[in-house]
């Protein structure tokens, strides 16, 4: 097993791990960079790997900076299945789409005061683009190890963060790891 950081690194948002388990790629959480320009810059860079080599994307939790690029991940070719708690899915189902909104009505207003730099101004992606996205998502309930590929499981237990929030529990053979979802 490698453990690859592809965000959430010298900040708090952003956050992306990939997991490699032999010829398997596992993203654990997608989300977006927040807060200050530079960092909100990171969002429209290249993804680090071909999301259509990403074979299945674990999620811990809701918030935005766990979840919110799961729309460009799918826009850009991803294909697999998101694997997420209940209640993760209940909110990422409201934030994702208003995520979406929000970008669009930005670019509006942008393009409509002429204050970017690019014209016209895009949205990062849009309400459909996330309603795209939530069609990849399936539920997986806490304390079930759900068997990902061959001998690789996970098991999500709660966080306690949020609603549906989840520590992962991944196991391949006698190896196990846990990652937080906080």
């Amino acid at each position: 097993m490698k453990l690859t950081f592809l965000g959430a690194t010298q900040t708090v948002t952003g956050s992306k791990y990939l997991l490699t388990v032999d010829s398997k790629k596992i993203l654990i959480d997608c989300g977006l960079f927040q807060g200050y320009k530079e960092l909100r810059l990171r969002n429209w860079e290249k993804f680090p790997i071909n999301p259509q080599e990403i074979d299945a994307v674990i999620v811990t939790h809701a918030h935005i900076d766990h979840t919110g690029y799961l729309p460009l991940l799918v826009k850009n070719g991803f294909k697999g299945k998101i694997y997420m708690s209940p209640g993760t899915k209940a909110l990422s189902s409201i934030l994702l789409p208003d995520s979406g909104h929000l970008q669009e009505d930005d670019a509006k207003f942008a393009n409509r005061y002429s204050y970017s730099k690019h014209q016209p101004a895009l949205p990062l992606y849009t309400e459909a683009d996330a309603r795209k996205a939530l069609l990849h998502c399936e539920t997986v309930e806490f304390g079930v190890s759900f068997p990902l590929f061959n001998d690789l499981n996970f098991e999500f237990s709660r966080a306690g963060h949020i609603i549906g929030a989840s520590f992962i529990k991944i196991k391949k053979g006698t190896l196990q790891f846990y990652l937080p979802g906080i």
